[in-house]
């Protein structure tokens, strides 16, 4: 693999946990989903429309942009929902720790894509991660229900990566991107408009709202574009990096309790992205 897919991987993974942080943080993580997602689609909604212009769209390419929209509308739902009953450090490594074991396994049986061994001891070592930030195979100190809802997440992220990689055959990542955010829109305005707290959601986090409205798409494109140059198999647990910006910031900017065995689990995971890069 080159240099820039490395690069653009890494940057989205720490953008991602910074918008993340931001969500967590906020009074109504759904409620601040929904803001942010209104100005995702104004800022890149025209880049998008020139992206299409003149791009023909067969029915095979229509049914699997509508089918990764519903599964980002999906995740985005889980995502409101797991970070209103958990803890960043506990619930981003869960969440995001969970794709890196699905994505390489499909893309290898289902995309004609390889894995060297070192790859498949970087899959384990992020598996390890996990169960090292859970607190082992059977984590006592994460709810049920959030754990449900965590593993959920990571499911939704691995389907929808997998989607999309085969959607950019399609559709251009921008516009991929913009109709996604669409989607999260149309997805997320029913559980948004029931907190009645829109104002107050507005008024405490507009500044955060705006700028996440334009770093979550980028997030997402930076990791689209390197999609477009790479496997899925070597990009996707790589993105996992992001695990360690997530977990630092829940201890030492939400002060978190469990430091120590989160940031070790989240230690093993960016070591089993490495290896996964090295070994795809």
């Amino acid at each position: 693999m080159s240099l820039l897919p490395a690069a653009l991987v890494t940057a989205s993974g720490i953008v991602h946990a910074t918008w993340n942080l931001w969500a967590k943080r906020s009074r109504r993580p759904l409620l601040f989903l929904w803001s942010f997602q209104w100005v995702a689609v104004a800022v890149y909604g025209p880049f998008a429309a020139w992206s299409l212009a003149g791009h023909p769209l067969p029915p095979a390419g229509l049914l699997l942009l509508l089918l990764t929209i519903a599964l980002h509308g999906v995740y985005v739902l889980l995502l409101g929902r797991s970070y209103a009953l958990g803890d960043l450090s506990q619930v981003y490594p869960l969440m995001r720790g969970t794709s890196p074991l699905l994505v390489p396994l499909f893309g290898v049986l289902s995309l004609g894509e390889r894995l060297q061994p070192l790859g498949w001891i970087g899959a384990l070592l992020v598996v390890l991660g996990v169960l090292c930030v859970g607190g082992g195979p059977r984590p006592r100190e994460i709810p049920r229900r959030t754990a449900y809802i965590g593993l959920a997440v990571g499911l939704a992220i691995a389907s929808y990566t997998l989607v999309d990689k085969l959607t950019l055959h399609y559709v251009p990542a921008i516009a991929l991107n913009a109709l996604s955010n669409a989607g999260n829109l149309v997805f997320l305005t029913p559980a948004a408009l029931r907190t009645k707290d829109v104002l107050g959601e507005w008024r405490k986090s507009l500044g955060y709202v705006l700028l996440a409205g334009v770093l979550s798409p980028l997030s997402y494109l930076l990791f689209l574009w390197a999609l477009q140059r790479a496997p899925v198999a070597q990009l996707a647990p790589m993105r996992e990096v992001s695990i360690v910006f997530g977990t630092l910031f829940g201890i030492y900017v939400l002060h978190e309790a469990r430091g120590r065995s989160r940031v070790v689990g989240s230690l093993l995971i960016a070591a089993g992205a490495i290896a996964l890069s090295l070994g795809a």
